[in-house]
């Protein structure tokens, strides 16, 4: 795998998901919340069995701990694009009430800048270069190491059909379980630039939450009482 083909294909990706996403948005809103609701599932569904089997059974799944610790970490990891998405990132938005609506927008375009910034150095950094700062850092990279040197997780094994069927080794390689890393990251950039561009557009005002919720609860704070 050359050096820019990792780039090129989470490119493609990106413009096959604005693609996708133009004419049909409401698949990919499916999409993105149904994996997130998987994912949930299987953390909830490992973790509970797992305390089941321990202390009912005195037994348990030995790779309960790392899978896990995977799900929670691909949630996370596409959390964030999809919170920017949502605008649910918690944030102090002071500022932002209390400045005009020109500088208010632009202020919210800054923010969503600094996320796409944010998410190109740690999708790879090796572009500072051109301001003087020489690193060759990023998800990119690293995912890039271990897809050379394929080295398998502690103890998440293939099922043997699985093993038998592509001749894969026992353990489950840690690029398969790192490749997450590039891709969340390359939609937080997407996301990032998608907010940029709707505030600039005036089609939402800014990338973290704003205070529907509060709203909704001072609005209804008396209902009970009526």
């Amino acid at each position: 795998m050359s050096g820019y083909t990792p780039h090129l294909i989470l490119l493609g990706m990106m413009i096959l998901l604005f693609i996708w996403e133009h004419y049909y948005p409401k698949a990919v809103e499916k999409l993105e919340d149904n994996l997130l609701i998987i994912l949930m599932a299987l953390l909830t569904i490992v973790s509970f069995t797992q305390v089941v089997a321990r202390y009912g059974f005195n037994t348990g799944w030995s790779a309960a701990l790392e899978f896990t610790m995977t799900t929670f970490s691909w949630l996370i990891l596409i959390g964030m694009s999809y919170g920017i998405k949502r605008s649910s990132h918690l944030g102090v938005d002071i500022l932002l009430k209390v400045v005009s609506k020109p500088v208010a927008r632009w202020l919210a375009i800054f923010g969503a800048a600094s996320g796409l910034i944010y998410g190109l150095i740690l999708l790879d950094a090796s572009w500072l270069k051109a301001v003087g700062i020489e690193t060759r850092s990023g998800a990119i990279e690293y995912w890039s190491k271990m897809y050379k040197v394929n080295i398998g997780t502690e103890e998440l094994r293939w099922p043997i059909w699985i093993q038998e069927t592509f001749g894969v080794k026992d353990r489950v390689q840690r690029w398969v379980v790192l490749i997450i890393l590039p891709i969340s990251l390359a939609l937080l950039c997407y996301r990032s630039l998608q907010a940029m561009v709707q505030i600039y557009r005036g089609e939402r005002e800014m990338v973290i939450a704003g205070h529907e919720a509060e709203e909704l609860v001072s609005e209804n704070k008396n209902v009970l009482k009526d």
